[in-house]
């Protein structure tokens, strides 16, 4: 499969990757190894946040999922994630902001009520 059949399906938008690119490391001007796709990758980072699967369920087209993962701890070790999240938790997207307002009721017994089962009387005979 190709990344650009399902570019629909990631999540970064275009501005959101205009404030994460300066800070990637790899870039065609930097010294030593470069990157081939630095959105590519960090689409990939997210998938894993996302589905919460394990790097060896990274799909295809994200590249090797050894290479991907690789990567994600260089750049981890370098504070790159941690720049990037700075970047843009100035603009917050609340599409997927949830808030739960459900109760759950404990049972006494599970509340530490004193007691537990009780035997009747009958019972015990």
């Amino acid at each position: 499969m190709c990344f650009k059949d399902h570019m629909d399906r990631f999540i970064l938008t275009d501005a959101q990757w205009a404030k994460m690119e300066p800070l990637c490391l790899g870039r065609k001007t930097d010294r030593g190894r470069s990157g081939k796709d630095n959105r590519l990758f960090i689409e990939a980072v997210l998938w894993i946040a996302r589905t919460g699967s394990p790097w060896r369920d990274l799909p295809t087209y994200f590249g090797h999922w050894n290479s991907v993962y690789s990567r994600y701890s260089d750049w981890t070790k370098a504070g790159v994630f941690q720049k990037i999240f700075e970047a843009v938790s100035d603009d917050p997207d609340m599409e997927y902001a949830m808030i739960d307002g459900t109760v759950i009721r404990v049972h006494r017994h599970g509340q530490g009520a004193k007691g537990g089962p009780e035997v009747r009387r009958r019972d015990a005979v």
